[in-house]
Formats: C-alpha cells, structure tokens, sequence
C-alpha cells in the first residue's frame, strides 16, 4: 500500500476513533494488513461479532473497508490508512477537545499493550528481549528544536511502517514504537 496519512478533522471520525479496541483494530490492520473480523478478534482479544461491529463504524468513516477475496466467501477488512494527524491544534474548541478524546484513548491502548508485553516478556525470543526498550529522556528545547528532533524521528522511522514496508526480512514482526514528546508540566511552564 502506499502512504496515505490523513489528517482527521471530522469530529464524527475523532469521536468513533476515540475507542481503544477500535484504534487495537484500525493498528492492527495497518500494521498486519488485511484480515476478517475473526481474525482481528483474535489479534485484539475480543469477539468475532464485537470486532464486526467496530470495524462497520470505522468503515462509515473511511478508515478500513471490505477487502476482494478470490473465493468471495472471507469478508476481510483492510486499512485506508497508514497513519494518522490529530488537530489537537485546531482553531475550534471542540475539534480540538475530541482529538484530545483521541489521543487520550491511543494513550491508554498504548499503556495496556506495554503492560501486556512487561507481563509476557519472560516467554519472547531472548533476541526480541535484548531488542526491545523503555527509553525515557530530559530534554532542554525550543519549541522548534523540539518540532525539529520530531520530524527527524519520524523521517527515521518512516522507511519501515508496516502498511508500507515491502523488503521486511523473512523474520520481521509486528512492532510498537510510540513517541511522546511535550513540555513537561509539572517542572514549571515553558518561557515565552
């Protein structure tokens, strides 16, 4: 697939995205491409008929759609997306307080798969133990050094987003790499 990031300014879509299983599964099939609800089910944990539901509302939004089969028989889903921008900048008031919703949400799955992995750790491939990380660091930025090192992140990253990655190794997995980047608000209020 190729890149298609979308910025979602309908507040209809922020609200609908604003679910945890409904991010696991929009995640889930952009990082795993297409699969049937059961197959989701599986992957998120939940059942076949809830993930259906979930995916139905996604699709009135434009962000998964049914998928061709050859035999017609599997209904699969795929992703529309392979990323998505938040407004959490946006001049309305009320656009921006769902995208907050939204980023409240991604938060909180983001937090359960981490505790989901620390619980499960034990049982990985030693060499998926020493690859993976919790890095936490200070840093003492501008604004738009800060905008700066994102964009330069994010450009590192880019080449291997799974919905786009097509020379994956034979043993490549899915992966959860998440950034947070933001003025720290109980050390005091950045300087204007």
């Amino acid at each position: 697939m190729d890149e298609n990031r979308r910025r979602l300014d309908d507040p209809e879509a922020l609200e609908a995205l604003a679910h945890p299983l409904r991010l696991n599964l929009l995640g889930y099939l952009m990082s795993a491409g297409p699969a049937t609800a059961s197959a989701c089910a599986r992957a998120v944990g939940d059942s076949p008929s809830n993930c259906s539901y979930h995916l139905r509302v996604l699709a009135r939004h434009g962000l998964v759609e049914t998928a061709e089969t050859e035999d017609g028989r599997e209904r699969p889903w795929r992703a529309t997306v392979t990323g998505l921008e938040t407004p959490l900048d946006a001049a309305d008031p009320d656009l921006a307080a769902t995208a907050t919703d939204l980023i409240a949400a991604s938060l909180q799955l983001e937090y359960q798969l981490a505790r989901e992995h620390l619980r499960s750790r034990d049982s990985l491939d030693p060499q998926w133990r020493e690859a993976d990380a919790h890095l936490n660091y200070g840093v003492r930025v501008t604004p738009a050094e800060l905008r700066a090192l994102i964009e330069q992140i994010d450009a590192l990253v880019r080449p291997y987003i799974a919905a786009t990655r097509t020379d994956a190794p034979e043993d490549a997995a899915i992966a959860e790499l998440s950034l947070l980047a933001f003025p720290r608000p109980t050390f005091g209020k950045p300087r204007t």
